[in-house]
């Protein structure tokens, strides 16, 4: 009797308690998968074509979205790309329109955020993109559970304190190596595309200078050439 008491009163207070956001998967099936929380990568975009990326987050995250262009090809040749962050619901949270960007938001909510690059100013070229995005949790949260039981003394408390600052600290030191990664992608494809350019361009004004100096000399001899005198065949005043 003890044991439908207990469970009847506890579905009595489940609806009373808030609801997280987290979609979750039948009892018979396979947990969700989520991913990872980092990635890091190039995609390349095609004329004025749009590609979305989801990322999984749990609420009270801190989410971090950044991308750069490294190299364009077509006529065109405009680096400018859209970026924009949506949040599980689909509402737009924040855009960029630039070469290179950082969005940045805290989740409010459990779901599947929406990261989406749009080539909206290239219709005839394509793009490659960097991307660099994740989320992270400062010391609370589904990463880092904290069970209160197992908080002996002050000690522990300090250490654990100690160990998520030089996590997060961490986590920023490698965010910022991999915004210099991005940085040191886009100048190697502008200095190739610089090196063809110097390459292609000085070949062709040596052709070019060759050329006119082959031009000039057979000018030059055509002036100074005379035809041979005969008696038949004088000069004339």
């Amino acid at each position: 009797m003890l044991a439908p008491a207990v469970l009847l009163l506890l579905s009595l207070l489940c609806p009373c308690l808030p609801q997280k956001s987290e979609p979750l998967s039948s009892p018979g099936s396979e947990p969700l998968f989520r991913g990872a929380d980092r990635y890091d990568f190039a995609v390349v975009v095609g004329p004025a074509g749009t590609e979305c990326f989801w990322h999984f987050a749990h609420q009270g995250g801190y989410f971090y979205f950044g991308y750069e262009v490294q190299w364009t090809s077509g006529l065109m040749q405009d680096r400018h790309v859209s970026a924009s962050a949506h949040d599980p619901q689909g509402f737009l949270i924040e855009s960029s329109k630039e070469v290179r960007g950082q969005i940045n938001f805290q989740t409010k909510e459990t779901g599947f955020y929406q990261l989406c690059i749009n080539n909206w100013k290239n219709s005839f070229g394509s793009v490659q993109v960097y991307l660099n995005f994740g989320v992270f949790y400062d010391g609370q949260g589904p990463e880092h559970p904290q069970d209160s039981k197992q908080q002996l003394n002050d000690t522990l408390i300090t250490i654990e304190q100690s160990a998520h600052i030089v996590q997060g600290r961490v986590l920023h030191m490698w965010r910022y190596y991999t915004f210099a990664r991005m940085r040191k992608g886009s100048d190697y494809y502008r200095l190739r595309a610089n090196y063809s350019y110097v390459n292609w361009w000085s070949a062709g004004t040596s052709v070019l200078i060759v050329v006119s100096g082959v031009l000039q000399l057979y000018f030059l001899k055509r002036l100074f050439n005379s035809k041979p005198v005969t008696e038949t065949q004088k000069p004339r005043c």
